[in-house]
């Protein structure tokens, strides 16, 4: 994790250092959301110090008030933040004193009896099954390296095809997948494991990376590696799918993620049940997974308005 300059008081400084690296080991969160929280609870701490007139310490923050929180989202929001970003940085402050709560050093009774802010309701927006079978082919690739355009197709046909989010992708090691193997053990957010079924499209996808690859690759290393042989960076497949959206002339919303999005829009569409794609998808709620119905409601009537006489 990068350093930065923290404005805390030592002792709060050793404190959140350690509810960072639990965050990492214990609860077993991403490297970004890690890194999302780090940022949060940065920004916090340099609110509370123009706030109180100096770094605060643990006494600084024992007994935080509602209005204090709010005082911290009011000026993140006068700075540009939406509600997601504010919703995520109380989650981060709250993790953070919930953490000291528990070692008696503060009551996060304040930050708990804080609502966060009401969030926008948004649809996922799915590429279409001709896109994204367009997406996940090899020939598709805008790399002239065989190897290279090998193992973004694969990467991304294990997105579309297993539904897995480009974290799960890019965790895998060269030994979780066989060409033979048809079922697939992730473990995702919060160090939750799920099985995902692996189609043959993808494993011969992964078994035609691997033969083209120019790096041995061990059973526990990754193995999906970079152009240098190490472990491959999310932002290379994000950036080969922007390049991508333009040449196949794809909307805006056509990112890594929406093909995880996309495989879960199309297997309901196809008569898939939602507890199904619930435990495929590593949901946690059944709610999370219900916002597919309203895609698929939404795709409904658009094709209803525009075949429709009457419509």
């Amino acid at each position: 994790m990068q350093e930065f300059l923290i404005a805390a008081k030592p002792d709060l400084q050793a404190a959140r250092e350690s509810w960072l690296k639990s965050l990492a080991g214990e609860r077993r969160l991403s490297p970004l959301t890690v890194d999302a929280y780090e940022r949060d609870t940065r920004q916090f701490l340099q609110f509370m110090t123009g706030h109180n007139g100096g770094a605060p310490g643990i006494a600084d923050i024992k007994d935080l008030r509602p209005a204090d929180l709010r005082g911290f989202l009011a000026t993140r929001r006068s700075a540009g933040a939406g509600a997601r970003t504010l919703g995520r940085g109380l989650a981060g402050v709250r993790s953070l004193l919930r953490f000291l709560e528990r070692q008696g050093l503060v009551n996060a009774a304040g930050a708990t009896a804080l609502r966060a802010p009401k969030q926008p309701k948004s649809l996922p927006k799915p590429l279409t099954a001709a896109d994204a079978r367009r997406v996940v082919s090899a020939g598709e690739q805008l790399v002239d390296e065989p190897w290279i355009a090998a193992r973004n197709a694969a990467v991304l046909v294990l997105l579309y095809g297993s539904g897995l989010r480009i974290s799960e992708a890019l965790g895998l090691k060269a030994g979780d997948l066989m060409e033979d193997d048809r079922v697939l053990r992730i473990t995702g957010k919060g160090g939750k494991t799920r099985l995902v079924p692996v189609l043959p499209i993808a494993a011969k996808a992964v078994a035609e990376y691997k033969r083209l690859c120019p790096y041995a690759l061990a059973a526990n290393g990754p193995l999906f590696v970079g152009a240098k042989g190490g472990q491959l960076n999310p932002a290379i497949i994000q950036r080969e799918m922007c390049k991508m959206r333009s040449a196949l002339n794809l909307p805006d919303t056509a990112t890594p993620h929406a093909l995880r999005h996309s495989f879960a829009t199309h297997l309901l569409g196809r008569g898939g049940d939602l507890r199904t794609i619930q435990e495929l998808l590593g949901h946690a709620s059944l709610s999370t997974t219900q916002i597919y119905t309203g895609v698929d409601t939404a795709r409904l009537l658009d094709i209803y308005e525009a075949a429709h006489p009457r419509a």
